[in-house]
Parts: structure tokens; C-alpha cells; sequence
């Protein structure tokens, strides 16, 4: 077997059984149990080759450094943990569902069966790339973790079970087909309910369905709706009470932004802004902003970008100069998207000659309406805008400032550790809406006058395609889990953000294949299947791989902090 160990069959010829019975759905549990165990094993042999490859990387030098510094190796071994991730919170939910006698747990089994099955020997394959010719030694370990992967994936025929599995479960049945909740526990299962009876409540019928009807760019933002959410006082719902907050947890939130994906309701509220300003803002500044935020009135963007300064923000050169009791800004910032919002929260740089350079950053809000600003507006590819913005002599209240002079780097990054704490789970939740709509359209669709739900390839790509956002709504769910712990640790949110906005890419592209040239038709043209949403979620994925730091800044985040390998 795979060059060394064999297995045998053994054949039996009119020798006496004992019969013990079982139904065809005894039988079929049996084989899951097994399926699972056996894709444990095969768990633990690639997640132990990949601890030994990422040691062998720190280790093993060439051209005078350890391999490990070389950024092809780290964002191969980033890809690696992420895939392990992925299969290793799939399995071990589907554990769980089954101690628990979930009646789901067998939809659970298949998603995390599906998953290991693309992941790990993939896995299998890139540790062995860097470990080199090394790995090709039987002496060594790795050829044994190598089998132990293969056979245990394959052993009860690796992935196309499962994958078939989810697709019966979303392309045989009619009507409304969802992924399965999650259990939030008491608090976060009753806030479903009740952000769901709100929604139900106030965002149908005519007011949703004129919504629809208004193009991307006018559906981003609803005043009207935010006002009307901002009398919940969900928009501070992980505030703390001194702050007019409810100070739920992190699967509350996680309830909320989930019923919130599901009525397609516009977003509202400030999260980083808010959070920058109860951490860092003055007693002042908190008293003066945080209730308009709150009750739904103000809404701020974020002047980070520079035509030099993207993910590398500590390079950013728009100038702020101390004047009396004001500063005076001078610079440019691109990509800003809520440019139309009440406020700026602006990234200056007051001291061009600290070292290190993000010493000299300070915050300050700015209002939009202050003379000297300069805004040009330009389309996306998505549908949306941003803008080009100068800053031409403005004059900002030195009471505007957000924390001391200098230490802005400390406040900026804190407010973007805590958007993408979560910025994965909405990734995830839209491509999981998209992929239920998807089915939905699939399930009556003809393709050459036969049923689109029987065609084999459809189903294949439908299966994986579950197994893939399943992966990603455990990543989604293991963050909130770290939340509630009051830990937030940056390279679980890189790795989470990651995996969704490359999956919202592939849900995409997989969409395409499937529905063909009709689906490339936009949401203002006859015909356009699902409104054109399929191919506006294609062009919109783009942004959540680059925004809030590229993908290949974050696998390098990954690397560094979450494996350890050199800078």
C-alpha cells in the first residue's frame, strides 16, 4: 500500500456467520463514525508533518538564513495551518454533535468529511515541498505521515460521499434550505429570536422590497433604517453599559450579524470608530459622539490610504501641525468608501522624523463639512464608490484629537484588531446567503431541458462548495469563542479573513461555471438571474481580499505570530 505497508482481502466461502441487525440507517451511522475516526488519524498525521516542517523551516538555512524567513515558504505554510484549521474545528464540531445527539450531526459529519478530504492531503503535499529532499528518507518521519494521510481520507471513499450528501440536503428538497443554526447558547438563541422578529417586523414588505429595488450603491447605506435600529440600542450592543451600551457577548453579536445577513438589511452603526473612542477618547469626546452613534445619526469613514501608504500605513504622510489650540492637515487619502458619512476619522502624521516612523502618528475626527476639503468620488467595480480626498489647510480642534500626540499607531491598530475580529464571520455569512440563494435558483433551473439539481457536476461543485462555507461559519463561531474570552488574537482573525474573502472568490467563479453566460447579466438588465447579485458578489469579493490588509499581509501576520517563523 503507497509502497510499503499492504492490506489484504480476505475472501470467505460457506463459513457459518452470526447475523446481527442492523438498519440501512444503523448501517449508515456506523460508516460516519468510521469515516470520522479514520479522517482523525489522518488529521493528526498531517497536522504533526506540518509542526515538523514549520520546526524544519526555522531550522534549515540556504543563501545564509533560515528558510523559514523566505515569504514563499511562509504564506505556503500559512495556506497549510489554515487548511488544518479548517478541518480540525470541522471535525471536531461534528464530534461534538454527535456526543450531543444533534439531529444534525450527520449533516456536520459530511461537511467535515468533504473538507478533510480536499484539505489534507493537499497539506500533505506542501509539507513535503518544504521539507525538500529530506522528506523523501524513510528514516524520516514524514513518508509514514504521508501514507497514514492518504489512506485515512481514502479508506471509505474520500470525498465524493459526503459531498453528495450535501448536496441531497440542498438540492432534493423544496422549499426554504439554510445551513444549520448553530446553538449560541440561552442568551445568544433567544437575541435570534428576537433581532428575527424585529427584522420580520420592520424590515418587510413594502420597505424591504423598495430597498431591493434601489441599485447597490443607494442599498449601502439607509438612514432611515439606521435611526430605527438606533431605538433598539442594538447598534451598542457589546458597548459597555457606561457607555449606553447592553454589553452582550460575542454570540450575541454573532446572532445579530447573522439575522441581520439574512433580511439583507443595510448596515448601521460605527464598530471601530466606537470602540476607538471608549478605549481612547476623552470623557468629552465620548460624551459628544458616542450617543449620536448610537441612536443611529452619525456615521464616520476611515482616512487611512495613501497613493503611498496602503498596508503599509506607518509610511503615510499626510501632515498635521500643531497650531494654538487647532491643527492644521494637509494630504491626500484614496479608497476612502464613506466619504458621504458625517465624519473622517483621519490618520495624520505630526512627527515626520520619529523612529520607528509609526511613532509620529496621530487620530483626530474630522468633520466632513470643515472648510479645505476636497472630495472626488470614483465608481467601483463592485457597484459602490470611494474617494479621492484632499486635505487642503483644514483647521481641526486640537479637542478632536483621539489620544495623546504620537501614539496614534496604538490607537489605529486597536480599532482594526477589533473590526477583524469579526470581519471573517460577515464574509462568511454573505457568501453563506448568496450559496442558499444559489440552490434555490438551481433547484427548479433546466439546463437543455433536464433539471440542473441532477446534473452530476452541478452537485459536485454544490457539495463542495458547502463543505468549503461550512469550514469557514466554525471559523467564524471559533473567533466568537476567543471573544467571549476577552482574547482577540490577531493571527486567528487574519487566518479567519483570509479563508472567507478567498472563499467568497471561489463561491463566485464556482457560481459562473454553473449558471453560464447568463449569469454575468447586472442587476439592470432583463433576465439577470438572482437580480445579477452572482456576478456583483463576484467583482465585490475582490475588496474584502485587499481591504483592512491584504491576504498576503495577513499570511505573513500568520506565519510570523501564529507559527513563529523569523521576520
Amino acid at each position: 500500500m503507497m509502497g510499503k505497508a499492504r492490506w489484504w482481502r480476505v475472501l470467505v466461502d460457506a463459513s457459518p456467520l452470526l447475523s446481527v441487525p442492523f438498519t440501512e440507517a444503523e448501517i449508515q451511522d456506523l460508516l460516519a463514525i468510521a469515516s470520522l475516526v479514520q479522517t482523525a488519524r489522518a488529521f493528526g498525521a498531517a497536522d504533526r508533518a506540518f509542526e515538523q516542517a514549520v520546526a524544519y523551516a526555522g531550522e534549515r538555512r540556504q543563501f545564509g538564513q533560515p528558510i523559514g524567513r523566505f515569504q514563499a515558504i511562509q504564506h505556503k505554510l500559512a495556506n497549510c495551518h489554515i487548511a488544518l484549521r479548517a478541518v480540525q474545528l470541522s471535525l471536531g464540531n461534528a464530534a461534538a454533535q454527535y456526543d450531543l445527539q444533534a439531529g444534525q450531526w450527520r449533516w456536520f459529519a459530511s461537511a467535515a468529511l468533504a473538507t478533510a478530504a480536499a484539505s489534507l492531503r493537499q497539506v500533505s503535499l506542501e509539507t513535503h515541498h518544504t521539507f525538500g529532499a529530506i522528506g523523501y528518507s524513510e528514516e524520516h518521519e514524514a513518508p509514514r505521515h504521508f501514507r497514514q494521510v492518504h489512506v485515512g481520507v481514502l479508506r471509505h471513499g474520500g470525498g465524493r460521499p459526503p459531498v453528495e450528501q450535501l448536496a441531497k440536503h440542498f438540492l432534493d428538497q423544496d422549499g426554504e434550505v439554510r445551513f444549520p443554526e448553530y446553538d449560541l447558547g440561552p442568551a445568544g438563541n433567544a437575541f435570534r429570536q428576537e433581532v428575527r422578529a424585529w427584522l420580520d417586523a420592520y424590515w418587510s414588505g413594502e420597505r424591504r422590497a423598495r430597498h431591493q429595488r434601489l441599485s447597490f450603491r443607494e442599498r449601502e447605506y439607509d438612514r432611515e433604517f439606521a435611526r430605527a435600529l438606533g431605538q433598539t440600542g442594538w447598534i451598542g450592543l457589546n458597548w459597555p453599559k457606561r457607555f449606553g451600551g447592553q454589553a452582550r457577548g460575542a454570540f450575541e453579536q454573532l446572532a445579530f450579524m447573522e439575522e441581520m445577513e439574512r433580511a439583507e438589511a443595510p448596515r448601521a452603526g460605527a464598530p471601530v470608530q466606537a470602540a476607538m473612542l471608549q478605549v481612547h477618547g476623552t470623557p468629552e469626546q465620548q460624551q459628544r459622539y458616542l450617543p449620536e452613534i448610537l441612536r443611529g445619526e452619525a456615521i464616520y469613514g476611515m482616512g487611512y490610504s495613501e497613493p503611498q501608504a496602503g498596508s503599509d500605513l506607518a509610511s503615510l504622510k499626510t501632515r498635521a501641525i500643531r497650531d494654538g489650540d487647532h491643527y492644521v492637515i494637509d494630504g491626500q487619502k484614496i479608497w476612502t468608501t464613506t466619504y458621504w458619512g458625517e465624519y473622517m476619522l483621519l490618520a495624520t502624521r505630526t512627527n515626520r522624523d520619529a523612529t520607528p516612523p509609526h511613532a509620529g502618528i496621530t487620530m483626530f475626527i474630522v468633520p466632513m463639512d470643515t472648510p479645505g476639503i476636497t472630495i472626488r468620488p470614483s465608481e467601483t467595480m463592485y457597484g459602490g464608490t470611494f474617494a479621492n480626498i484632499f486635505y487642503d489647510n483644514v483647521r481641526v480642534p486640537a479637542e478632536n484629537r483621539i489620544g495623546p500626540e504620537g501614539e496614534g499607531w496604538k490607537v489605529l491598530t486597536g480599532a482594526l484588531a477589533t473590526e477583524r475580529g469579526f470581519i471573517g464571520g460577515g464574509i462568511v455569512l454573505k457568501v453563506a446567503h448568496m450559496f442558499e440563494l444559489l440552490c434555490e435558483h438551481i433547484r427548479t433551473a433546466e439546463r437543455h431541458g433536464s433539471p440542473m439539481r441532477h446534473d452530476p457536476l452541478v452537485r459536485a461543485r454544490i457539495g463542495a462548495l458547502a463543505a468549503e462555507i461550512e469550514a469557514g461559519r466554525r471559523m467564524m463561531v471559533y473567533c466568537a469563542e476567543q471573544v467571549d474570552k476577552g482574547e482577540t488574537p490577531a493571527d486567528e482573525a487574519a487566518l479567519s479573513k483570509v479563508y472567507s474573502g478567498e472563499l467568497m472568490e471561489r463561491f463566485g467563479e464556482t457560481a459562473l461555471d454553473l449558471l453560464g453566460l447568463e449569469a454575468l447579466l447586472s442587476e439592470d438588465s432583463p433576465g439577470a438571474i438572482l437580480r445579477g447579485r452572482i456576478e456583483q458578489n463576484l467583482r465585490h469579493s475582490l475588496m474584502w481580499v485587499i481591504s483592512i490588509g491584504t491576504n498576503e499581509i495577513q499570511r505573513s501576520l500568520i506565519a510570523q505570530r501564529g507559527l513563529g517563523l523569523p521576520r
